[in-house]
């Protein structure tokens, strides 16, 4: 491999696992882990909001957010999301991903603390400024995808790349268990301190006053792992691929990663302009060359991590809704505001626990074993085969003496997903496309994805509304019923194999080998490294 590649690259490729590994893994997962935190921590906190800011006099139920008021406080993340996707991925590529990096992080710990101060104290003028926040909260963490895949695919050697990014990824598993539990200790303390009586027996007592602090204090939390993070990523050197293969700074790029790798590497300034000069490799984005050789490879990352965001986040954000409706957690009115919280809070922690984490890290443990492409395949089929068993028999799993089953099942769909889908769509791109791209390439990915995550979030909430209109929550049009909503998403999944054919195997291979950066020299030696690389994967 070394002959048509850039040595800097090559020892990067070949380099054992390291410290400086596992620190970048700690730095990119950081802020997955507030990314994570920050998406998931209002799934625990709109039930309450819904009771301090629309209550009901007279009401049989605790106030629940109106239907567009909760579409937006539970959407407008993603939205925000998806536009720092796209744009961060973009300029990751034109300016550097280190000199991106450390704004992602900037914006969230800024917005996750704003989010909080939402001021005022009618529901309008809180919840427009809770909304803003996210949307803004919602553009940095946005930004963190494409650049933590591509700083951590660009970092790592090609033995172990799955994994190291995948480990990143990960850290979205210990990020939401982590919302879930502090929402317990949170809710724990203030029931402790101010005791309230149940709905049914005081509505007004029932929420108590010091019930704001709670919502916000679960918000801002989140700003304070991003910005424990933020020295170190000022400090972490461009990665070599962006300065030798963008930047075409040959002696940048040897310096950095020779500090690095703790190893002596040349320069290679003629061999970086010989690659510069070389125009097979300087087509555009969305130019004809590049569609004939990596459109179909886009439209298999971004149509796959579309329809696993439906599907994943419908449950994810949702999944409150799901236990109330299996009665895992007991009917509003048979609480106090933080009493509901605290349920919520711990249904949560439990499928992580048990499934969301665990999932992860068997990706991890295994992606650089059996590859990408069988584990995304293998997910997909588990959630499909998991959606339908919850679905045909819904009936039976609504029994009290079923519930265990129901909710064991329900786990099992988030492991699979979680070992599957939801964290090789995020591998794959990071890895398959040429340098110049990669990070917008991933972003494009991403922001699919997001796209996905609000069709779920949004559409799940008037999906899963009973048929009978008697039966609708209050503000909500008749829907199709949970059973019917789990048969549209055992569907999604099964689409997300028939797409999974067209995203390529990147096991074992370098990143100049995946995007075809390497195909500057004759057909000869093009064909003896690729030879070369096939007995280095088997080694």
């Amino acid at each position: 491999m070394a002959g048509d590649q850039l040595n800097v690259l090559n020892a990067l490729d070949v380099a054992k696992t390291q410290w400086y590994h596992f620190t970048a893994i700690i730095i990119a997962g950081m802020g997955f882990f507030t990314d994570a935190y920050d998406l998931f921590c209002i799934s625990l906190v709109t039930k309450l909001l819904g009771r301090i800011y629309y209550h009901v006099d007279g009401a049989e139920k605790p106030g629940t957010l109106p239907p567009n008021v909760a579409a937006a406080v539970n959407g407008v993340a993603f939205c925000g999301t998806l536009a720092g996707q796209l744009f961060f991925g973009w300029l990751g590529d034109k300016l550097g991903r280190k000199k991106v990096y450390g704004m992602t992080l900037m914006v969230m710990v800024l917005c996750s603390i704003a989010s909080g101060l939402s001021f005022g104290r009618d529901p309008k003028t809180v919840m427009t400024t809770l909304c803003f926040f996210r949307f803004w909260l919602g553009f940095g963490i946005g930004g963190d995808y494409p650049l933590s895949a591509t700083i951590m695919s660009e970092y790592a050697n090609k033995k172990t790349r799955g994994a190291f990014i995948a480990a990143v990824f990960a850290m979205q598993g210990f990020g939401i268990l982590t919302g879930g539990v502090f929402a317990i200790i949170v809710a724990a303390i203030f029931e402790a301190k101010f005791p309230a009586p149940a709905y049914k027996v005081d509505a007004l007592a029932s929420t108590i006053p010091q019930a704001d602090y709670v919502w916000r204090i679960i918000l801002m939390a989140g700003a304070v792992p991003a910005a424990m993070t933020y020295y170190s990523r000022s400090k972490m050197p461009e990665t070599a691929r962006y300065t030798a293969l963008v930047a075409k700074d040959a002696k940048l790029a040897a310096s950095n990663m020779s500090k690095v790798l703790q190893v002596e590497i040349e320069a290679e300034h003629q061999r970086v302009e010989e690659i510069s000069r070389d125009t097979r490799n300087s087509f555009g984005l969305f130019s004809k060359e590049f569609m004939k050789r990596h459109g179909l490879h886009l439209l298999g990352t971004t149509s796959t991590w579309f329809l696993l965001d439906i599907a994943f986040y419908s449950q994810n954000l949702f999944q409150k809704d799901i236990f109330s409706a299996i009665g895992w957690i007991p009917p509003a009115q048979t609480m106090n505001a933080i009493q509901e919280v605290f349920k919520i809070a711990r249904a949560q922690t439990l499928i992580a626990l048990c499934s969301t984490v665990p999932g992860y890290w068997f990706t991890v443990a295994f992606i650089d074993v059996i590859g990408r492409f069988a584990i995304q395949m293998m997910g997909f089929f588990f959630m499909t085969v998991f959606m339908f068993a919850l679905a045909i028999p819904y009936d039976h799993w609504t029994h009290k003496e079923n519930r265990i089953g129901f909710v064991v099942m329900y786990s099992l769909t988030f492991f699979f997903a979680n070992f599957g889908p939801n964290a090789t769509t995020f591998v794959v791109p990071a890895e398959i496309f040429p340098a110049r791209f990669r990070s917008t390439c991933h972003g494009i990915s991403a922001a699919s994805g997001k796209l996905g995550a609000m069709v779920g979030a949004f559409g799940f909430l008037y999906l899963a509304q009973s048929p009978d209109k008697t039966k609708t929550e209050h503000g909500y049009p008749p829907g199709i019923g949970v059973k019917n909503s789990l048969i549209v998403l055992g569907v999604v999944n099964l689409l997300g194999m028939v797409f999974t054919l067209l995203v390529p195997e990147s096991k074992g291979k370098s990143l100049e080998e995946m995007s075809g950066e390497n195909e500057n020299n004759d057909e000869g030696t093009s064909s003896s490294n690729n030879n070369q690389n096939s007995a280095v994967s088997t080694a």
